[in-house]
């Protein structure tokens, strides 16, 4: 049999989960068996961009420089639908596989066109509330359910993110799969010989608590309420605190940790390629988000044994079971966040053991091994359809 033929889709190649998981994946399929193409647009100058990981990991790729990832639709997603169109015909895949909103909208679209045998979408969270007004979130939500007609398998990430899109009607359970995340964890599971470099980089003793965040500046991020937690963990106030990541809040955010009176001990490090090594050194790595899919930040905190405090969102309760591999918080509760960070400060003990089984669980369950592995049976089960 001829190699699978598979055109993948994403809005942009951003710092983050999604990009992530593309190159993973692609990269672990036998190209004895698999022709694939990567096209993408480009990620914004404050987003930092992993295209140069897919390029380096062998995958053959396409820029759109037209494509964005904005809601509304002009111009120039007329001119990506007339490219990814060409670029269908040309290379004839036997499986188009989209990712992110826009993406999804106008791979599918051009799939229908060209006729390609199998369509895949794969819902890595979802913007059906949380992002947009009422409006708009509307829109969006009838958008998807229109897209769900022209799909030959919908994904997701996380029993969560399934359970949001039955809720809001855009397919039925049966007509969503889940195929949780995979990564190459080797590298976090290792974090422990990096232990101290961080510390002498930033000049923080060891005794010193270090409490991190690591994430793209985004309002849905909510950073405000990290730092706001920051400044009320009063158990601990020679804690140091560390941001990972940019974007366009990043100003504002420096300026509310000086403000907050905690500015000397927050490091803003911008993004990083090493985070395994920062997790080596960071008592507690904290998620704030007001909504989430499936963050790869804790997933990659979880195999470096650092002990997870999150806002119970989106699909974190998936990954953090409260009270056993993490604590849990409610959303936009900084009196709550702080609190749940103190306690993981004042007993080590405790913080080891969550920490321990919240290695062995992202172990099992997110392996790129794994990932590879469930892929390869639903590709290979559209192409004998």
């Amino acid at each position: 049999m001829t190699p699978t033929r598979i055109m993948r889709l994403i809005a942009r190649m951003n710092v983050g989960g999604p990009a992530l998981h593309l190159v993973e994946l692609a990269s672990g399929l036998d190209p004895t068996r698999y022709d694939q193409l990567l096209v993408t647009g480009v990620a914004g100058r404050d987003e930092g961009s992993m295209l140069e990981l897919a390029t380096s990991s062998g995958l053959q790729v396409k820029v759109l420089e037209e494509l964005s990832n904005a809601f509304s639709l002009g111009g120039r997603d007329a001119v990506v639908l007339a490219r990814l169109v060409r670029i269908l015909r040309e290379f004839r895949p036997h499986i188009v596989e989209t990712h992110t909103a826009k993406a999804g909208l106008l791979g599918r679209i051009a799939a229908l066109a060209t006729r390609v045998p199998s369509v895949i979408h794969v819902f890595h969270g979802h913007v059906l509330h949380g992002y947009y007004g009422r409006l708009r979130s509307g829109a969006l939500t009838l958008m998807e359910r229109r897209l769900a007609s022209i799909s030959t398998q919908l994904l997701t990430v996380s029993e969560r993110v399934k359970r949001d899109l039955v809720e809001h009607r855009v397919a039925a359970p049966e007509d969503i799969g889940v195929v949780p995340l995979g990564f190459d964890l080797a590298p976090f599971l290792e974090a422990e010989a990096c232990k101290g470099q961080l510390r002498r980089e930033l000049g923080v003793a060891s005794d010193v608590p270090l409490v991190g965040i690591v994430g793209r500046m985004f309002p849905i991020k909510n950073h405000r309420l990290f730092l706001d937690a920051a400044a009320k963990l009063r158990s601990d106030p020679a804690a140091q605190f560390v941001l990972v990541g940019d974007g366009d809040l990043r100003p504002a955010m420096e300026h509310h940790a000086a403000r907050l009176g905690i500015g000397e001990r927050t490091h803003f490090l911008g993004w990083r390629r090493d985070i395994p090594r920062i997790c080596a050194d960071l008592n507690v790595l904290v998620t704030s988000s007001d909504n989430e899919g499936t963050p790869v930040t804790i997933i990659e905190g979880m195999a470096a044994g650092c002990p997870i405090v999150a806002t119970r969102v989106g699909g974190i309760p998936d990954l953090v079971r409260d009270g056993v591999s993490g604590v849990l918080t409610p959303p936009g509760d900084a009196g709550r966040l702080a609190d749940a960070i103190g306690r993981v400060l004042a007993d080590p003990g405790a913080a080891a053991r969550m920490a321990r089984l919240a290695r062995q669980s992202a172990t099992r369950r997110f392996s790129k091994d794994r990932l590879v592995a469930d892929m390869d049976a639903l590709y290979q089960d559209l192409r004998h359809r």
